[in-house]
């Protein structure tokens, strides 16, 4: 099926012990534009506008055509944050090469009121996930003692691969604000469709700032959890991707570029 020059592709994860009734219902999908490998290769243009992509979803992350930036989409608003660490509002012509939204619909919200750094959150999410086999959405608002985010500038024709833009790329630190973190769970087994494990945005609660989430020393959260069971992929139809070479596993080259 081809939807504005893309190459439309449906993945049905079910859960065992559900059936795929649920699929009917059509309530829980995760819509992605591109590949986290297409991406990691330098396929920087895409044909999803920011007008479509809300049709999709209303909460989300990813970037921007010629790379400029991190995007964070919560409650249908969409901001882009740019090298600059600032954010700002994205008009529906802006259009991505990667994006991944969905509706967001918590099954669980819980609270932690102890100190936590970014990898005591992930490991004490580890424990709360019933499963390791499908997708998850996860919204964090609350108090953040600390947090150290990056941006991405934007790129010109010949695209540099993704690896090497990170070497240059510009980081931000504050102290002491709120915010809400957004961001997704993907299994190992999607390695090379999206980045397995959890992969985290920021902005800041006045939606002034933000940016892809390095690190962070957070207290007083409130944590909610989408479980998600579908995902519908949407694959851009250009010689850019056409020709890139996706068959190599590029595990450490992801492991650098989302640390």
């Amino acid at each position: 099926m081809k939807i504005d020059g893309y190459l439309l592709v449906v993945v049905f994860l079910c859960l065992a012990t559900h059936g795929c009734t649920h699929l009917q219902k059509n309530e829980d999908i995760v819509f992605q534009a591109s590949t986290i490998s297409a991406l990691l290769e330098g396929v920087y243009d895409g044909n999803v506008t920011y007008k479509d992509l809300k049709k999709r979803g209303d909460f989300g992350i990813g970037t921007f055509n010629s790379l400029d930036g991190e995007m964070i989409g919560l409650e249908g608003k969409f901001y882009q944050i740019k090298d600059d660490g600032m954010a700002y509002s994205v008009p529906d012509t802006m259009k991505t090469p990667f994006a991944v939204v969905t509706f967001f619909k918590p099954n669980e919200a819980l609270f932690l009121d102890n100190t936590m750094d970014c990898n005591q959150l992930e490991k004490h999410l580890d424990t709360i996930l019933p499963t390791k086999n499908i997708i998850y959405a996860f919204k964090i608002e609350g108090d953040f003692k600390y947090i150290k985010t990056r941006s991405v500038p934007k790129q010109s024709k010949p695209y540099p691969p993704l690896i090497e833009v990170v070497k240059d790329q510009p980081t931000f630190e504050f102290s002491n604000v709120k915010g809400t973190i957004a961001g997704f769970w993907f299994p190992d087994y999607m390695e090379g469709i999206n980045v397995p494990g959890y992969h985290f945005h920021l902005i800041t609660k006045d939606k002034k700032a933000g940016g892809h989430l390095l690190e962070c020393e957070l207290q007083n959260v409130r944590i909610e959890i989408d479980y998600i069971s579908e995902l519908f992929m949407a694959l851009p139809e250009n010689s850019e991707f056409y020709n890139a070479d996706l068959t190599k596993k590029k595990t450490g080259e992801l492991e650098k570029v989302e640390k």
